[in-house]
């Protein structure tokens, strides 16, 4: 038996937040974050995890950098800094028939992500936030960002630990995919 303190990719969705080009402009991880995140969403597809993005005002702050944009058709425009609104799973609460684990990452962590994370676990989702996915501005505020979100029952994870939770097992099919996208041999 598995612990429950872990991912499953039948478990899981990942929600990558306002990851757009004039926002990540004025962040000084930007190429580590597009990076992880485009991991994630290239392993999600491999494992079959669900994947949605968002956009925060695209008409003042532009889309989603290419890169995702390309991975991920729909991306639903909010004015509200948390996603839950904008996102009908996330505002109906956990069903027995859908993923009840969020993996979150995505800009700004102490902001959008946070704010997201707080809603989530309200409507009672497990939220993991991908520390090395996610970013702000400035950095006193993406580390009291992470705090607090930890310190309020999310779960601060890596990239690498989220693609080989739900990957959950080594020698398959699966798992060489897994590890070229890791390696950045994909």
């Amino acid at each position: 038996m598995r612990s429950s303190q872990l991912l499953t990719a039948t478990s899981s969705r990942l929600l990558i937040v306002d990851m757009q080009e004039k926002l990540l402009a004025a962040m000084k991880e930007r190429e580590t974050v597009i990076s992880n995140c485009l991991k994630l969403v290239r392993g999600a597809n491999v494992l079959e995890v669900p994947v949605d993005a968002t956009e925060q005002y695209p008409k003042g702050l532009g889309g989603t950098v290419d890169v995702l944009a390309d991975l991920i058709a729909e991306r639903p425009a909010k004015m509200r800094f948390s996603c839950t609104e904008t996102l009908e799973w996330a505002k109906q609460g956990t069903t027995p028939d859908q993923p009840y684990q969020v993996v979150l990452a995505g800009i700004e962590a102490h902001v959008c992500v946070l704010q997201t994370a707080f809603d989530l676990l309200a409507n009672g989702f497990e939220v993991f936030v991908v520390a090395d996915a996610a970013t702000s501005r400035n950095r006193t505020d993406y580390e009291f960002g992470l705090k607090r979100m930890a310190d309020s029952g999310v779960q601060l994870v890596t990239t690498e630990m989220v693609l080989f939770e739900w990957c959950e097992v080594a020698g398959t099919d699966e798992f060489k995919q897994i590890s070229r996208i890791i390696t950045g041999r994909n």
